[in-house]
């Protein structure tokens, strides 16, 4: 019969094993040296105890074979620590590229996310996660108040979630089930109760799941917004010159500013830009645009954001480095 209370919850993320192995290699050293010192300790302590007052200790010349025994041994199993921890952080740092988008909101005391790219329209939800098993997914997660952390320990997924920026995290989910939701920082009176639960559905149940969904999706709430705060007064979108860059086409290139560096006009830039528009000014630009702090919420920002990002088909996008190539090939022609 299985325990009510195990060791470790039970592994359902693809990335869940490599971090158990490690757990249990570092576990398996500290042990064996735990025990090995105390038993040594012992021995010695038994074997050579002062037997008589008029006793007197033989002198001990080092051992160079020891010394470097016992400088070895540890040097090259943190050596191997290191190695194996790197190669999981590498693992986990890295998203696939055909990672499912969900964008994540903490706030005291709940969590809020919603899928851009669902079936048709995007789903909201409040402190539940439904995935499809077998499917990667990436996180990018802010906060509305105070630092938060999500934490599923069945996925081995933990990050912070701070206010005013993005972090991002993703996981593969292998087993269909139910599994706990955590913010594992506290953060205020009720940071017991901002718990929630992650679905890992079938392919058919999770198209099911989709279909039963009324919410808008992200993009067509964002261009809702981008028409409601009048930015399109000034990014026109129809080829015409304004008083704004064109963001068609922009979303995942390196842009020129006005004191000649580049910067990828990703999510970070695009958030920035929204609340600080005056930190980083695009070439050719006048420092003109509003700010809209204290006017757009962070889920307002997502929403624009995700409208931005869907005037750059997903088939024209340029990873960080072909950008970069690119950009330079243009700088070079020029």
């Amino acid at each position: 019969m299985a325990s009510d209370l195990p060791l470790f919850p039970v592994q359902a993320s693809s990335v869940a094993p490599d971090v158990d192995h490690l757990v249990y290699f570092l576990l398996a050293v500290a042990i064996f040296f735990s025990v090995g010192i105390f038993l040594t300790i012992f021995y010695f302590a038994i074997r050579y105890r002062r037997r008589s007052e008029s006793e007197l200790p033989v002198a001990a010349h080092g051992a160079m074979s020891l010394e470097i025994l016992w400088s070895v041994i540890p040097f090259g199993l943190t050596m191997i620590m290191f190695a194996w921890g790197a190669s999981v952080f590498f693992t986990i740092s890295r998203p696939p590229d055909d990672a499912q988008q969900i964008y994540v909101i903490g706030k005291q005391w709940m969590w809020k996310l919603q899928q851009p790219n669902g079936h048709m329209e995007g789903q909201r939800e409040i402190d539940e996660l439904h995935i499809p098993v077998g499917q990667a997914v990436k996180l990018t997660m802010t906060s509305e108040d105070v630092i938060h952390d999500f934490f599923v320990p069945a996925f081995r997924t933990k990050a912070d979630v701070l206010p005013g920026r993005y972090t991002t995290i993703w996981f593969k989910p292998t087993r269909v089930g139910k599994y706990h939701l955590f913010c594992s920082q506290y953060c205020g009176t009720n940071h017991y109760a901002m718990i929630g639960w992650v679905y890992v559905l079938s392919p058919q149940d999770y198209q099911s799941w989709l279909s039963g969904g009324t919410a808008g999706s992200l993009a067509s709430s964002g261009e809702k917004l981008f028409q409601t705060f009048a930015c399109a007064n000034c990014h026109h979108l129809s080829g015409a010159a304004g008083r704004g860059p064109d963001l068609r086409n922009l979303y995942g290139t390196q842009v020129e500013l006005a004191d000649g560096s580049h910067v990828k006009f990703d999510e970070e830039y695009i958030r920035e830009s929204i609340l600080n528009p005056s930190a980083k000014i695009v070439k050719g630009y006048q420092p003109i645009m509003p700010t809209f702090q204290g006017l757009a919420t962070e889920e307002n920002v997502l929403q624009l954001i995700e409208y931005i990002k869907s005037l750059t088909p997903k088939d024209s996008r340029l990873p960080v480095g072909a950008a970069a190539a690119t950009s330079s090939r243009k700088s070079n022609k020029q």
